[in-house]
């Protein structure tokens, strides 16, 4: 008994010393949303390259899913045990944080990484001449599609230049008994794609500039009410997936992988998560995955050029210790990026790492990114948190018949005024 408690005693002490020392070391919490485990592997990679570096230091990836990280993150923001570098889309919600005090700007092993992003990247996180994160890379929002599903239904991807063209597309495949779009419209983020997309074509790459300063009818505008119109032209023909308004985001990704839907619009990080969310884990062949871009609508100021996307990044929050803006020096090395870029799992925001990316499909995505009149970051994330929420519960609304487009427009511009008081 008396040796069974000295190796109580013993193995206590033992773990309150391993303890002090984690405790001795600093810590760099970093807080992401990314679901690839391409990308996941290559930045734990990084971190332990980077703690064998500097022993004194410890990096703890933590992951939130998408949806639950929106919700939870400006709670986390106020707690003294915040996290110290955080994901972000830039836009609204990193302005809202910024004003509530959450960020601080970038120190300077963090700034000397800055002359070497794409400069429009760079820009994103500039904030009356203060940057508060830096870019990691960038997203496209197009369609993919599968080609062994369009040829079955005697789909020619490349003659669908305008909505009219995908109306038709949609009818043809439904017609071969194929679910022609997947859709996460549980989430809602995934169907606003669609109306911010129809907005921007109605009324030009820059409407979101132009409904802000309260041109052309603001956000109740008839751009925004004739996105609706299309939208609910669309969802007429029943082109989703049963049960689209309760199906996660992920969800769809997998349909997308497993072949049940010929299409989804979504950002580039699809090739990922189709893969892995599909049924066997594998998805879809690269051979087998076609890309095109968001339809044209003739006769209006939108341009084919006009892209909606995003750039992502890092945010440093106002308690990470100065280790945190060193650890992201060490994390845009160009040999980690160009890493990133030679094996598709993202473009990144490091200028000159481009021409590092192998995949065809990665390739024309960033093709179309460096030709782009208009880069709109994601209208949720632009306009901030609330004004964003209403635009993704407008755009679900509408595209499921409870809401008119009128309506629809209206409770934007509503949420907006709301916003501006």
């Amino acid at each position: 008994m008396l040796k069974a408690m000295i190796g109580v005693v013993s193995l206590g002490v033992s773990l309150l010393a391993s303890t002090a020392i984690v405790q001795a070391k600093t810590v760099i919490t970093v807080l992401h949303e990314e679901t690839n485990p391409a990308t996941v592997g290559l930045w734990t990679h990084i971190a332990a390259n980077y703690e064998k570096a500097h022993p004194d230091v410890v990096v703890q990836f933590q992951y939130l899913e998408n949806e639950a990280y929106k919700a939870k993150l400006p709670t986390m923001l106020q707690s003294s045990d915040r996290p110290d570098i955080i994901w972000s889309w830039a836009g609204g919600v990193m302005h809202a944080q910024i004003d509530a005090g959450y960020l601080r700007p970038l120190g300077a092993a963090a700034l000397a990484v800055l002359p070497k992003m794409v400069p429009a990247d760079a820009a994103a996180y500039d904030v009356d001449g203060k940057y508060y994160g830096l870019p990691i890379l960038t997203d496209d929002v197009c369609f993919f599609y599968n080609k062994q599903l369009f040829a079955k239904a005697g789909v020619d991807a490349s003659q669908i230049k305008t909505w009219d063209d995908l109306l038709a597309a949609v009818k043809k495949i439904k017609a071969a008994g194929i679910t022609p779009i997947a859709v996460g419209a549980g989430e809602k983020w995934p169907m606003h794609f669609y109306w911010a997309y129809l907005a921007m074509r109605e009324g030009g790459g820059d409407i979101i500039a132009q409904a802000q300063a309260g041109k052309n009818g603001a956000f109740a505008g008839p751009a925004f009410v004739a996105a609706g119109e299309r939208l609910q032209e669309l969802a007429k023909l029943q082109p989703f997936q049963a049960g689209y308004v309760g199906t996660l985001a992920l969800q769809a990704d997998g349909m997308f992988g497993d072949g049940k839907a010929a299409m989804e619009l979504m950002g580039n990080w699809l090739l990922g998560t189709q893969a892995g969310n599909a049924a066997d884990g594998k998805g879809l062949a690269l051979s087998d995955i076609g890309v095109f871009g968001f339809p044209t609508i003739p006769n209006t100021p939108g341009r084919a050029s006009d892209e909606l996307g995003g750039v992502n990044g890092w945010l440093v929050t106002k308690s990470a210790p100065p280790a945190a803006d060193d650890f992201l020096a060490f994390f845009y090395q160009p040999k980690y990026q160009q890493e990133a870029a030679a094996s598709g799992i993202y473009i990144p925001a490091l200028a000159g790492t481009s021409s590092a990316i192998s995949n065809p499909l990665v390739q024309q995505i960033a093709g179309w990114l460096d030709k782009a009149s208009t880069l709109q970051i994601f209208f949720d994330q632009a306009l901030g948190p609330s004004v964003g929420r209403v635009v993704n519960d407008a755009s679900v609304a509408v595209a499921a018949g409870q809401m008119t487009p009128k309506a629809a427009a209206q409770s934007v511009q509503q949420a907006w005024d709301d916003e501006q008081q």
